[in-house]
């Protein structure tokens, strides 16, 4: 796989380390037991697979080399670079500044755009819509566009379901910039409608069945479909593709579902007229962080960190994961441990972060579970690591401990 250049404060001393090791052992990731790094009086259980993926670090890559190679140039990115306020922060310190939100609110008017300026595409992609205003503006869309190719990959299946006549499911947050982006290019070749999740398929598949009317269909799907839908027509021949940061598991149950409808439906011999198998679009590096995940899960731990971007979809579903079976505590950086007592973090559901005090429980032995999103430095996570060793006495040396795997 292609190495990226990034800048030298994401790369970490510990984290790249253990990945490195862990590769030479295992090298086609048949192994997704965590890596167990024991300081003495705490352990860390560090997931198998996690943090920056090949999207995440080809969008740095870009990115830093247009400020390097621009100097004197207005730059901007369409929204953030990629869910994690460290990096993106960073970029705003170079100048570098945002023309919209995460939800496409504009931060600033095309109208104060030159074609002189430099707009990066960040690494979600963007919709058609806003690539012909770059192009009307005079600024190629294309010449600074760090697109993640597995997000490409999806539109091009979706092309292809197109011109084979069937409607694209979309399986993703209809706000999210990625899903606004697929949803954009897939309704440029065919039918398209967003689904948030099961519940949601389910009433697909109600009005698949005929069980719910066409009129129930348009207001409970109000916004996630495509302009001229047709109830009647277009939910003949279906395809589910994904945004690439849910849950590959829930994609999958999503497309089952559907496939099963279809089969009630229209007899299973004739399935491959309405149905089309996309289970090639998931993501590897999602998939691969949530069966790292699942690694995770097997063992017995005193609770769960995951460290990352809070509006991060992909790690908001670590976290989902792991709060099966862990206390999880979801946070952005180290400052986020405050001492030995108190942990400021992340509640998931109530969208806030929020103070836990003792959340290091009393006894002789900890044991941690750390993962990380795929928008996370692997210096962030040796950071954290850091922290809580900090909070210990008579632990061994970082040396010590990596060292210890090696024998």
């Amino acid at each position: 796989m292609k190495k990226f250049e990034i800048p030298i404060k994401y790369k970490s001393s510990i984290i790249s380390r253990i990945k490195s090791l862990r590769k030479d052992d295992d090298p086609r990731k048949n192994d997704f037991s965590p890596t167990r790094l024991d300081f003495g009086p705490v352990e860390f259980l560090i997931a198998r697979h996690f943090g920056f993926c090949y999207g995440v670090e080809n969008a740095i890559e870009i990115a830093y080399r247009t400020i390097e190679e621009n100097p004197g140039k207005r730059i901007f990115l369409l929204s953030e670079m990629i869910h994690n306020p460290g990096v993106n922060d960073d970029l705003l310190s170079r100048g570098v500044k945002f023309i919209m939100d995460t939800e496409g609110n504009h931060l600033i008017n095309w109208d104060e755009l030159t074609s002189e300026d430099i707009v990066i595409v960040p690494a979600f992609g963007t919709s058609v819509e806003i690539e012909k205003k770059l192009n009307s503006l005079g600024i190629d869309s294309y010449a600074f566009n760090t697109t993640c190719p597995f997000v490409e990959k999806v539109w091009n299946r979706a092309s292809s379901l197109g011109k084979k006549e069937h409607t694209i499911i979309i399986h993703g947050k209809h706000k999210h910039e990625e899903t606004r982006a697929t949803f954009s290019h897939s309704s440029q070749n065919a039918p398209s409608l967003i689904v948030r999740d099961l519940n949601e398929t389910k009433f697909l598949g109600e009005v698949i069945l005929g069980k719910k009317s066409k009129e129930e269909f348009y207001k409970f799907f109000e916004g996630k479909y495509s302009k001229n839908f047709n109830v009647d027509e277009d939910l003949l021949k279906v395809g589910v593709v994904n945004q690439t940061t849910m849950l590959a598991t829930e994609t999958e149950e999503i497309a089952n579902y559907l496939k099963k409808v279809m089969i009630e439906k229209y007899g299973i011999e004739n399935l491959k007229a309405h149905f089309a198998d996309t289970r090639d679009t998931l993501c590897y590096a999602t998939n691969d962080n949530q069966n790292a995940t699942y690694g995770l899960m097997e063992e017995d731990a005193d609770f769960a960190i995951v460290v990352g971007g809070y509006n991060s979809s992909n790690t908001t579903h670590l976290v989902e994961l792991l709060e099966e079976k862990f206390e999880t505590f979801f946070i952005s950086s180290a400052d986020k441990i405050i001492d030995g007592s108190r942990i400021k973090h992340f509640n998931i559901h109530d969208k806030k972060e929020i103070i836990t005090n003792d959340f290091i429980p009393s006894k002789s032995k900890i044991k941690i579970t750390v993962t990380s999103g795929a928008s996370c430095p692997d210096a962030v996570v040796d950071d954290v690591l850091n922290k809580v060793l900090s909070l210990f006495s008579g632990t061994k040396s970082i040396e010590e401990a990596v060292n210890d795997l090696q024998n």
